[in-house]
């Protein structure tokens, strides 16, 4: 049973979901990631440019829907991907203020990001 979800934690943006479905858990730029083959991310903006491919090597979990290994604290193998695109996520408005004190602030910030297309994941023996 295949379906496609939309995911907004973590930034899976959609993923292939079945009952027997290989995964990873990795670290990519200090934050770790539930990655499946050909599912879409948004990870905090890396310096690759637009089609290149990245490799991540930090597996924290890896299972193939039989078997899941564990790393201490890594797992041989690694995620391949490819950079989509860049983008800015929505602004988000900050605002401060002092009552009685006639001091107010506002700023926005806009986060930059990395969509990446997750291609394969290796385990190494």
């Amino acid at each position: 049973m295949e379906q496609f979800l939309l995911r907004v934690m973590k930034g899976v943006i959609e993923s292939k979901v079945s009952e027997e479905c290989m995964y990873a858990i990795c670290r990519i730029a200090g934050q770790q990631y539930r990655i499946e083959p050909e599912s879409k991310l948004q990870v905090p903006r890396l310096s690759a440019s637009e089609g290149d491919t990245v490799q991540f090597e930090e597996i924290l979990l890896l299972s193939d829907g039989e078997k899941t290994e564990v790393g201490t604290p890594h797992v041989p193998g690694k995620v391949i991907a490819t950079v989509l695109k860049h983008g800015k996520y929505p602004t988000v408005q900050v605002y401060k203020r002092k009552r009685r004190k006639d001091y107010h602030k506002s700023h926005g910030h806009r986060q930059q990001y990395t969509e990446l297309l997750v291609n394969r994941i290796e385990r190494q023996s």
